[in-house]
């Protein structure tokens, strides 16, 4: 019987393996699904080193340009179908009326994101297997990354530079060379290595090398003494749930629960408190008696609180209001970079899925800025989404010492959507060498240092108060310095110097 069935499996086997060779789209399709696997939380980098390499042999097969298209379409469909499947949980908490986009929503965002990657497929396309072809695919790969951070008001999500946020000591090592080149670097360097077994065992050497160099490097620069700010922050994690009810009951339970919690870090020694994304039920900027009651309970001690903002019947604003007693907002900052069909509908899409409370939607901010509060530090803020744009967070006239992020990944669930979101958010640290406060309604609230250690969080759906000193910062890094022109300048120059090598050979 055993050997009867050691039999059936090798037969099935063989005739799957048949099937598949003769079926390249096929393939191409599961090699996408298969490179989701180094993302967070997953964090499976040695995937890439099969899917890559199969991926260029697969472009190398194709005839006709049509056929690359598809090939190159097909694995970034399944990066982007297996990377963003949790965008589908917004929806369920409005499944009574959206129920129509539960079976599209993630298979239409990951049809377009999937697009882009025709970029690098077609740029390698004609030239001939070699190192240069890699630096060329690698240069283009990291180019394609750019434009979509920037068309169609942008979208900088599953970079595979995000694979080294990997949890603990070891991510803290590897995430270190974004502080020159950015995640788009780090996503240059990460295709590179992918594809090193391709030159067998002279590429498994260099592999091995440049890992032991990046290492090196990023151990070297956690040894970096970094000043303590002095400051102790409390972050909020009421755990609301979303959407929520609207009801006066339940305001006035969200509001008490904000105001006993706030006096909680305070008691326990916090400088200043801080709340999620829109964790406010009442306007604070145009509300007296909000923050009248509000004082009573923190006193003058700064509260960063998440909180709609109207500035008119048509003019909804989605902001952080800074308030340190009853007197009006001591600062505003309104979120500039909004989600698309979440926040805002764009204006060539005929439908409309947004709550119908904000009419047209959101306006967005006029863009990244430091708040100046007293008894703090200058901060920049950033609302949710905001954080995922390197490069793009800080007002460089105004340069902040510290940042924080505030945000309600409630919305994504228990799904990979809020850990990706919070790899994204510690990258930012590393970028530009400042501390980020990170406080989300159902977690993962954090203090990262800037290094992009985490010195303390609190886990998904749970409800705490975290309270931490809030670290110093570094100097300026070369990345925060030069910004995305770093990852720009290096995609060309791998593009042009892998064709010339090309030539050359």
């Amino acid at each position: 019987m055993p050997g009867w069935r050691s039999n059936l499996a090798c037969h099935v086997l063989r005739k799957l393996t048949a099937w598949l060779a003769a079926r390249p789209l096929v393939r191409a399709f599961l090699w996408g699904l298969a490179s989701a696997l180094g993302l967070p939380p997953v964090h499976l980098l040695p995937v890439l080193l099969f899917s890559v390499p199969a991926f260029l042999r697969l472009i190398s097969d194709t005839k006709t340009w049509k056929q690359v298209a598809l090939t190159g379409w097909l694995f970034g469909f399944g990066l982007g179908l297996a990377g963003l499947y949790w965008i589908t949980e917004p929806i369920l908490t409005e499944v009574a009326t959206f129920w129509w986009l539960v079976p599209l929503a993630a298979p239409l965002l990951a049809a377009a994101v999937a697009f882009f990657t025709l970029i690098p497929v077609f740029a390698v396309w004609r030239i001939k297997p070699g190192f240069g072809r890699l630096l060329v695919f690698a240069g283009a790969w990291t180019a394609s990354n750019l434009i979509q951070q920037f068309i169609f008001s942008g979208f900088p999500w599953n970079y595979w530079g995000t694979d080294w946020a990997i949890p603990g000591a070891l991510g803290d090592v590897f995430i270190q060379p974004a502080s020159l080149v950015g995640v788009q670097g780090l996503t240059l360097l990460t295709v590179l290595l992918a594809g090193m077994p391709m030159f067998q065992r002279r590429g498994l050497v260099a592999l091995l090398a440049a890992l032991l160099i990046w290492a090196g490097f990023g151990w070297e620069r956690l040894q970096t003494p970094v000043a303590a700010s002095g400051v102790t922050l409390a972050l909020v994690q009421p755990n609301f749930p979303v959407p929520g009810s609207y009801d006066r009951a339940s305001l006035f339970a969200r509001w008490q629960s904000l105001l006993d919690m706030s006096q909680a870090g305070l008691n326990s020694g916090a400088t200043a408190v801080i709340w999620p994304e829109a964790a406010s039920p009442w306007l604070l900027d145009s509300d007296a008696a909000a923050r009248q009651q509000l004082a009573m309970v923190t006193g003058t001690a700064p509260i960063l609180a998440g909180s709609l903002r109207r500035v008119s019947e048509t003019d909804f604003r989605n902001s952080l209001v800074v308030t340190d007693g009853p007197l009006p907002a001591a600062g505003i900052y309104d979120k500039w970079k909004l989600v698309p069909f979440g926040e805002y509908m764009p204006k060539w899409i005929p439908i409309k899925i947004i709550p119908d409370m904000l009419g047209g939607g959101f306006t967005p901010g006029p863009g990244p800025e430091t708040l100046h509060i007293t008894g703090l530090p200058p901060v920049g803020p950033l609302i949710c989404y905001e954080a995922i744009f390197s490069g793009q967070i800080v007002d460089e006239a105004d340069r902040p010492a510290w940042l924080v992020n505030v945000t309600d990944d409630a919305w994504f669930g228990d799904s990979a959507g809020p850990r990706q979101h919070f790899a994204d958010a510690r990258l930012r640290a590393v970028e530009e060498g400042l501390p980020l406060a990170r406080d989300a309604n159902s977690g993962i609230t954090a203090m990262f240092d800037a290094f992009g250690h985490v010195n303390a969080f609190l886990p998904l759906k749970s409800q705490g108060v975290l309270v931490v000193a809030l670290p110093g910062s570094l100097p300026e890094p070369f990345f925060a310095r030069y910004g995305l022109a770093i990852p720009a300048m290096l995609a060309f120059a791998a593009i042009v110097v892998g064709i010339l090598i090309s030539v050359a050979v």
